[in-house]
């Protein structure tokens, strides 16, 4: 994107007050304490509505609780799941339209603070819990590409800090976090367009004067891809 291109708009995915309930609930202790937070679980659930392969709603909703909440009531039993289903259903919904999400946090990290450490840390590390849950579907056949695009993400949910330095390296400075947490909201549409959208196939022709001679011992000359 060059530094005159106006930004997409980006579209929020809950109204402040679902969001505000969801955020006091997962920081409670009606959770187990192992449970995503608000930032994770829109992360993880974000990844679901990327990934080419539907999760049933109760592997993920256990996912995320880590376990059987203590709800106060039915009540709250069925907004605090309605939220949850809602954001993943608009999170689906925006993406299928062109849209660039809108991530609940601010993208800026602070000089002194690990992404870990931050709601951008906690957001990528919930989109990765995601993409484990279905690693098969998202590797299976686009390897090459949801890696490159992955690797943000990746590097800044800092679970690869052991087993490949190089991949924390790409967020070991201030400049390189921040860097790398622009680039969130608009990965979150390439991944899905990725999956989502086939690539185009060359327009067919109409049969051109010779065009029989030229297919005869020369069908590669008509094979430019």
């Amino acid at each position: 994107m060059s530094g005159n291109e106006e930004q997409a708009p980006q579209v929020p995915l809950l109204d402040d007050d679902a969001m505000d309930e969801l955020f006091e609930f997962l920081d409670s202790d009606r959770v187990d304490p192992e449970a995503l937070t608000l930032f994770g679980a829109h992360g993880f659930l974000m990844a679901l509505a990327i990934s080419p392969a539907a999760t049933p709603a109760q592997l993920w909703v256990a996912e995320i609780f880590n376990g059987e909440p203590n709800f106060e009531d039915a009540a709250q039993h069925d907004r605090i799941l309605a939220h949850l289903e809602t954001l993943h259903a608009n999170a689906a919904n925006v993406l299928e339209s062109g849209q660039i999400p809108e991530l609940p946090f601010d993208l800026e990290i602070d000089v002194d603070e690990s992404p870990i450490d931050t709601p951008v840390g906690e957001w990528c590390a919930g989109f990765m819990t995601g993409v484990f849950m279905q690693d098969d579907a998202w590797f299976s056949e686009q390897e090459e590409q949801a890696a490159q695009l992955l690797l943000p993400f990746m590097a800044l949910s800092e679970l690869f800090e052991e087993e490949d330095p190089d991949l924390a390296a790409m967020a070991s400075s201030h400049e390189q976090a921040n860097h790398l947490a622009r680039q969130l909201p608009d990965l979150t549409l390439d991944l899905y367009l990725l999956y989502r959208v086939p690539p185009e196939k060359p327009k067919a022709h109409g049969p051109k004067k010779g065009a029989a001679q030229q297919k005869k011992g020369g069908q590669k000359k008509n094979r430019r891809r």
